[in-house]
């Protein structure tokens, strides 16, 4: 907190495949219990484990030929990746290089048991998966087993709405099951409360621009302890953190 300079700890080795170098990286997870990172390479098609210890110079492939975008782990160490061309979200072991399909699977479509672009992805402590359907314009959740999902935010079309959803991204799902969404083609990160059938707008939503208000495709979105949510704000080439009462 308060540092002007970062610490590169992953990659930092210019583009490439080799293994302490990374491609388009569009998610990563801490995994303390083995205090390394978990990281989805895109670019190179695969999920990489970088350990965090000092001298660590290159990480190690857990699982490849994946077009991956977003990653979770649940309370029990299982890993969750999103397939965004094979239009599905499978969880693994550590160390199991096929996992089990949990969500999707059924070809690129808007059926309750298919997705379209799935990206980044959220587990509660049930298993439960929530998927933001990013050409399908909603978010779905995906109880432990079931074979088809529950849209929980948008899936009314493309639009600006309060209703609707334009290109959804990144996705936080607190313990009341209020989901907070990174709503891209809108420029706003939206709140919708268990249940309802409407969001409201917590920032942005005031066009695409650099201000204190705005975005320029944000895509990713965290939370601190505090509530203060962090935002990645791509285009703008920084992260903006809000308070959210």
């Amino acid at each position: 907190m308060g540092d002007t300079n970062g610490q590169v700890v992953a990659g930092g080795h210019g583009e490439g495949n080799r293994l302490d170098q990374l491609t388009v990286p569009t998610d990563v997870l801490n995994d303390k219990e083995n205090d390394s990172l978990i990281i989805c390479d895109l670019g190179n098609q695969r999920v990489v484990q970088w350990s965090r210890r000092s001298g660590t110079t290159q990480g190690k492939i857990l699982t490849d030929n994946i077009d991956c975008y977003g990653l979770a782990m649940d309370d029990q160490r299982y890993l969750y990746i999103s397939d965004y061309t094979k239009h599905e979200v499978r969880r693994y072991q550590i160390g199991d290089k096929n996992g089990t399909l949990v969500a999707g699977g059924n070809g690129e479509g808007a059926g309750l048991n298919q997705l379209n672009a799935p990206g980044y992805i959220f587990v509660d402590r049930r298993q439960t998966v929530y998927v933001s359907d990013y050409r399908n314009n909603r978010v779905m959740r995906w109880k432990k087993g079931a074979k088809k999902g529950i849209i929980v935010a948008g899936g009314q079309g493309a639009g600006n709405a309060t209703t609707q959803l334009s290109l959804p991204q990144g996705l936080f799902v607190d313990t009341l099951g209020t989901i907070y969404v990174a709503d891209m083609g809108n420029e706003r990160v939206m709140r919708w409360p268990k249940g309802a059938k409407q969001g409201t707008v917590i920032a942005g939503g005031n066009g695409r621009g650099a201000g204190a208000n705005q975005f320029n495709d944000l895509e990713g979105l965290s939370f601190d302890r505090y509530g203060n949510i962090y935002v990645a704000d791509v285009r703008n080439n920084r992260v903006q953190r809000f308070s959210i009462e």
